[in-house]
């Protein structure tokens, strides 16, 4: 799948930092029975190559990827484990759209946007999208920078993402509280496929 055909599954991408291996597969059931299938499973923990090993395998329907991805290693080392595509928080010294998986790279700045899009990327997370200036930045990026298209990730909650769905240069948006950490520690799989149920249902304006 293209990163484009990937971002547009679903309004929301569950950002999953997962300590537990054992936690992965139901997390990810959870996840999809309400209603989101693609999941971004951040490589800060040592279990996260395993999870997105056991997720990619054994959940159906989803579309498992790596975030948190810092090199071109990283990258590669995230494909070989099943990953569909992999998420960046800034822009990777020679990395370019054409690698092991598509790549969406994080800016925060309109210099580093004019990077990315030199590289020839066209989709980009925005983070931290709630310190950098949120949904008055995108607005400010839209006029510039019409080609660009975005995935604001940092401060998103189900209160506010309805602002961020609603920019013509949002496709969907990046968020950690659809599967909060006391539920996941706790098993409390009904919480998170309710979570994400209402996350799914938000409307997002498809450019």
């Amino acid at each position: 799948m293209t990163l484009d055909e990937i971002m547009r599954l679903a309004p929301v991408i569950p950002v999953l930092t997962i300590e537990d291996p054992a936690h992965a597969i139901p997390l990810g059931r959870a996840l999809v029975a309400g209603g989101l299938s693609v999941l971004e499973v951040t490589l800060r923990t040592s279990a996260a190559i395993d999870c997105i090993r056991a997720m990619a395998q054994e959940v159906e329907g989803a579309v498992v990827g790596a975030g948190t991805v810092l090199s071109g290693g990283a990258r590669q080392a995230s494909a070989d484990a099943g990953a569909k595509f992999a998420v960046s928080p800034g822009l990777i010294d020679g990395e370019s759209p054409n690698g092991a998986v598509p790549l969406l790279p994080g800016i925060a700045t309109a210099t580093e946007l004019m990077r990315g899009l030199r590289a020839g990327f066209t989709a980009f997370k925005l983070f931290p999208a709630n310190v950098v200036g949120g949904v008055e930045a995108l607005k400010g990026f839209s006029g510039p920078f019409p080609e660009a298209r975005f995935c604001p990730t940092g401060g998103v909650s189900l209160a506010n993402a309805p602002d961020y769905l609603a920019l013509s240069n949002v496709v969907c948006v990046g968020g950690s509280w659809v599967a909060p950490a006391e539920a996941v520690r706790a098993g409390d799989w009904g919480r998170i496929t309710e979570l994400a149920r209402e996350a799914s249902a938000l409307a997002v304006r498809r450019p």
